[in-house]
């Protein structure tokens, strides 16, 4: 018969407790360390990141734009319409050498030649006019002078007689009386002398005058029939410079008014290169800096001639004079980049610029460990920047390599590594 044995079924029952206890204490450690393990590092394919060393040395700061060659003002000749006309014929297309005589185009305007024939017949009018009342001046004076002639003999008979009468009184050959009607008559024939040499004196200027305003009005009409006869003859539109003819947007049979652009003429071998420099990095830019202007066919050097003052789409025009030979194909409106020199900076530490970060900034970036096989997130304090490097203040030091790329995708990754 079976013996009933209580303490077995005890003991069974304190072992599985046992049991259960610690494998709840496994499994909430088991827990709690998995909780506090970090997430694996993300993988990054080498192959698709830029890096660079930082270095210390000197670092040339420099600013680029892209821009277009422009002829510098003083060689383009911008030929305007000066009067209403009808384009008679095109002789030259856009793109021809031309001299500064060359024909461009000619104009009809009956009206303006029928003004120019009616200015030249007022001038020969009065010019006619001018000689006729020079005869006529000139008839008077003589006729003044004959009257004058006159009065002066008969004061010099006068002042003879009056003489000869003093003399013979002197000798009581004659009465006090009539020698008193001799002086009388001298003294009168004197006034009237002096009054006549006064009237031709007087006369003589007026006639000065007189021809002056008359001279004037030949100087008028002159003036306009020379003005009529210039604009008669840009009917005929020259280029005025030796250059290139680049602009002419007008068809045969086109009705212009005064003041339209008729044609545009440059010299191509003088030109500068107009470039567009980000606003945020023109301001250091000055007159006179040392620059470089790539041509696509060819590198020029050249020197900052005018910095525009006003800011346009965020981006200010900076003008640079090209000192050197322009190389073959350049003309005006071909695309350039143009690189200017703003200081060199001596024994300073750089990297080359990454995707983001702007000057006198703290930035981040991955810091390569020494293996290369992963990288770190560190806060980098940043200075003045060029166009492909930037100045480090703190958080680098030469030799380390950072990561340039656009890493905003791993914006809140501290680690990642590189396969």
């Amino acid at each position: 018969m079976d013996i009933a044995r209580p303490e077995f079924k005890q003991q069974k029952r304190r072992k599985q407790i046992l049991f259960g206890a610690i494998a709840l204490i496994v499994l909430v450690a088991v827990t709690v360390g998995v909780s506090r393990l970090k997430p694996a590092s993300p993988e990054v394919e080498r192959g698709t990141v830029w890096t660079d060393a930082v270095k210390q040395g000197p670092m040339l700061r420099q600013v680029r734009g892209l821009g277009t060659l422009t002829p510098t003002p003083e060689d383009v000749r911008l030929i305007p319409a000066e009067t209403e006309a009808t384009v008679l014929r095109i002789l030259k297309l856009p793109g021809s050498q031309v001299t500064a005589d060359t024909v461009l185009l000619e104009m009809t305007n009956p009206q303006l030649e029928q003004e120019s024939v009616d200015a030249q017949l007022q001038l020969k009018g009065a010019e006619a006019e001018y000689q006729n009342l020079k005869v006529k001046l000139q008839s008077d004076l003589m006729n003044q002078k004959a009257g004058a002639a006159t009065v002066g003999a008969d004061y010099s008979q006068a002042q003879r007689q009056a003489q000869t009468d003093k003399a013979l009184y002197d000798l009581g050959v004659i009465s006090g009386l009539a020698y008193k009607s001799s002086q009388g008559k001298a003294d009168e024939l004197t006034t009237r002398n002096d009054i006549e040499g006064q009237r031709l004196t007087m006369n003589e200027r007026v006639i000065v005058s007189q021809m002056a305003v008359q001279q004037a009005k030949v100087d008028e009409m002159g003036a306009l029939a020379q003005l009529k006869q210039k604009q008669l003859e840009r009917m005929k539109v020259r280029a005025g410079i030796d250059g290139v003819l680049v602009d002419q947007p007008l068809q045969v049979g086109q009705h212009v008014t005064p003041g339209t652009v008729l044609a545009k003429v440059v010299q191509p071998n003088r030109l500068m290169a107009s470039l567009k420099i980000p606003e945020t990095q023109a301001r250091d830019v000055q007159i006179g800096e040392p620059a470089s202007v790539d041509t696509h066919n060819g590198i020029v050097q050249g020197n900052v001639m005018r910095v525009d003052p006003a800011v346009q789409n965020g981006t200010v025009t900076v003008d640079v004079k090209i000192t050197g030979e322009l190389p073959k194909g350049a003309r005006p409106d071909l695309s350039v980049d143009g690189t200017i020199d703003l200081e060199r900076l001596d024994n300073v530490v750089y990297v080359g610029r990454p995707a983001f970060g702007q000057e006198n900034s703290t930035i981040s970036l991955f810091k390569l460990d020494p293996d290369g096989k992963g990288a770190t997130r560190v806060p980098v304090k940043v200075g003045r920047a060029s166009v492909n490097t930037i100045q480090v203040l703190e958080g680098l030091k030469p030799g380390d390599t950072v990561i340039l790329s656009d890493m905003s995708r791993w914006d809140n990754t501290e680690r990642i590594r590189l396969d």
